[in-house]
């Protein structure tokens, strides 16, 4: 049913849930899995190169980790991975990895903020199930 699966990774609980259920679904499903880890734009505005410059090597180092983690689980899970470190927005990032990828299923994880978090920012979760042109599974 599902060939390629698109699990977003930010590291959070939520994100390590649903790359274990991507994880889970690529190995019975014998489909691809691809792990999408968005950064969101370095500041526009900075003081001096140095602290952009300090700035992008922490995200870097971050992300890095995010992405031996991954590999770690998927190894571990007997499952092949290909990850994505993309930046920009991570709804509209996704959106574009779907579109532009075939993706079938998108799994994400739910963070369960507050209702007025959610009433004034949105849900992450909510945005992507209602852009991506395929299936969501969130993962609780």
């Amino acid at each position: 049913m599902y060939t390629r699966i698109l699990v977003g990774f930010d590291g959070s609980e939520g994100a390590e849930r649903a790359l274990n259920a991507g994880l889970a679904l690529a190995k019975a499903l014998e489909a691809e899995l691809h792990v999408i880890m968005v950064e969101e734009d370095l500041p526009k505005y900075a003081a001096t190169i140095g602290e952009y410059d300090e700035v992008k090597q922490q995200r870097d180092a971050y992300f890095a980790q995010l992405e031996k983690q991954v590999h770690l689980a998927a190894q571990l899970a007997g499952v092949l991975v290909q990850t994505h470190i993309v930046a920009g927005h991570e709804v509209w990032s996704i959106v574009d990895f779907v579109k532009h990828h075939q993706v079938d299923l998108v799994v994400i994880g739910h963070q369960g903020h507050s209702t007025l978090h959610e009433r004034v920012f949105g849900s992450t979760a909510s945005s992507i199930v209602a852009h991506v042109p395929c299936h969501v599974l969130v993962v609780k």
